[in-house]
């Protein structure tokens, strides 16, 4: 450790971008010790059951309205988490499993709930799946949720951060995360914490610049002491020189100043240097990721995910359903381009409704089209939903997962038996995997345009998980590989229009490698559209 008084840096994983300068604010009560079991008697079980009923039912409404609260105020992607959480909570095995520690061992709820919730979190942990690992953390946060009913306590510990901080913990809780919404703190550092984790989804959805994997954090940096976050660069400069300060603080004014410009400039079309024209538009999961999206010059909405309309249903939404939740969100693109990509779940993401088979690998198992081909009627009900608004808009439908040539014949033939005589929205494939890259040329005689999904295309092509830190050195979605396969999807069918909708293509530094590959179309976050924007009026398709 550095001497006191002194200057140092720490370096970690960005996953979430920006600036951030505040007060060092050390958090050491996220996670509770697990304390000595209370006993009860006989006579108290039934009193034991009550209140853990009680609390049980009190939960599920609480993550109800949170995760209402949540699709309204920061983003509808993320308020899935909290409909995962309560089926989590209302699971029968598990409450079956409560209630035996009470009833069998003759503990009190709060001791039940601990014990109970620490073996499934040990459980999930002990998997090698990155996505195991998270519910291990969700595991923990319902239990002291659950704990807190039980004990009465209704406040938060993160009520009581400053405002303007730099809150420091060991790692985040989907709950914690959502307090953070209104505390108006500067930036968060963490030991640990994936980019793929939910609480790094928050904290980008709230634009919050975070660094996570600084070993010894918490029980290291101090507390009470001026830091400079650099989120785009990964590094934190703990009491800095006068210089230091001198030279953030023109950094970040630099930034101001140059998405200032990129805003004002957001409404004109972005052509390069050499005089292409590249559209530009959203990725979008609300109405206010709509609203932002083409308040910020976006085009039309070039990745709409269905999901958020049946994750936490126990029965699947009918065609009406779907047209009212899909017109809420996209109302404020009516007259544009609207993409929906269709319904993308599988063993990881599970539906109450369906009968999923335990899958040891589910990134590899039945998601995507393959599930939609094995339950058509689900697959029915969006392509009428779609069709239903393309009065309004101007529909396109985005095939995920697609690997074969017959994953896009089936959709194809499904639309010409559903409307034979009707003009059908145009139909695109995603390019996710490898095999769908090398057989483009048969997948393109289905298509109409393709999209490529980095993150998946990275992961598959690297055998990296894109949510497992261990292996995120190989998880590179800017490499040189990846770039190869774009432009070889390009040369296969040179005509096909071709757009990009991965975070790879909201960051700047990759935009005019990815002109050059032939990508005409760019599909991004809402409060990115500006910058890219910006950044293709700064490149040549075709090398200086």
């Amino acid at each position: 450790m550095q001497q006191i008084g002194s200057s140092f840096v720490l370096h970690g994983t960005p996953i979430s971008p920006g600036l951030a300068q505040g007060i060092i604010h050390v958090h050491h009560d996220l996670l509770e010790p697990i304390d000595t079991p209370v006993d009860i008697a006989h006579s108290q079980v039934e009193q034991e059951l009550a209140r853990l009923d009680f609390a049980t039912a009190g939960i599920s409404e609480d993550l109800v309205v949170l995760a209402t609260r949540v699709e309204k105020e920061i983003d509808s992607r993320l308020s899935e988490v909290f409909g995962s959480h309560r089926l989590m909570l209302n699971d029968p095995s598990l409450q079956q499993e409560l209630r035996r520690e009470v009833v069998d061992n003759l503990l009190c709820a709060s001791s039940a709930v601990k014990a109970v919730f620490l073996r499934w979190e040990s459980r999930f942990l002990a998997l090698e799946s990155q996505i195991a690992r998270e519910k291990g953390d969700d595991m923990r946060d319902l239990s002291i949720r659950l704990c807190n009913a039980l004990a009465g306590i209704t406040a938060h510990p993160l009520d009581e951060i400053p405002p303007g901080c730099i809150l420091v913990a060991s790692r985040l809780l989907p709950s914690d995360t959502v307090f953070l919404a209104h505390r108006a703190i500067a930036g968060v550092l963490l030991e640990h914490g994936s980019s793929g984790s939910h609480a790094a989804l928050f904290v980008r959805q709230l634009g919050l610049p975070c660094i996570s994997g600084i070993p010894d954090l918490v029980s290291t940096v101090p507390d009470a002491i001026l830091a400079l976050v650099d989120a785009d660069a990964g590094t934190v400069t703990v009491r800095p020189k006068s210089t230091q300060l001198i030279a953030f603080q023109r950094l970040t004014k630099e930034k101001a100043e140059a998405y200032r410009v990129a805003r004002a400039n957001a409404r004109r079309p972005a052509v390069t240097r050499d005089g292409v024209t590249v559209s530009v538009i959203a990725n979008v999961g609300s109405s206010s990721d709509t609203q932002l999206a083409i308040a910020n010059g976006a085009e039309g909405v070039g990745l709409y995910r269905m999901e958020q309309a049946y994750l936490g249903r126990t029965t699947p939404p009918d065609t009406s359903e779907l047209v009212g939740e899909m017109t809420q969100v996209l109302a404020a693109a009516k007259g544009r381009s609207v993409c929906v990509r269709l319904l993308d779940v599988g063993a990881d993401k599970p539906l109450p409704f369906l009968a999923f088979f335990a899958e040891s690998n589910p990134a590899l198992g039945l998601r995507g089209i393959r599930l939609l081909r094995a339950y058509p009627e689900l697959l029915k009900t969006q392509l009428r939903a779609v069709m239903a608004l393309s009065r309004d808009f101007d529909m396109r439908i985005l095939v995920p997962m697609v690997s074969l040539p017959e994953d896009m014949a089936a959709v194809k033939e499904l639309l010409r038996q559903l409307w034979p005589k009707e003009t059908v929205p145009r139909i695109g494939a995603m390019i996710e995997t490898p095999a769908a890259a090398l057989s483009v040329q048969a997948i393109a005689e289905y298509a109409d345009f393709l999209s490529f999904g980095t993150n998946d295309l990275t992961q598959y092509t690297f055998a990296a998980d894109r949510d497992n830190a261990a292996v995120e050195h190989y998880f590179n979605d800017g490499s040189a590989v990846i770039f190869r396969l774009l432009r070889l999807v390009h040369d296969d069918v040179p005509q096909m229009p071709l757009s990009v909708c991965g975070e790879l293509a909201g960051r700047p530094e990759h935009i005019a490698e990815l002109l050059r590959c032939g990508i005409r179309t760019l599909s991004v976050a809402a409060p990115l559209v500006p910058i890219v924007k910006e950044a293709i009026r700064h490149c040549s398709c075709h090398p200086d």
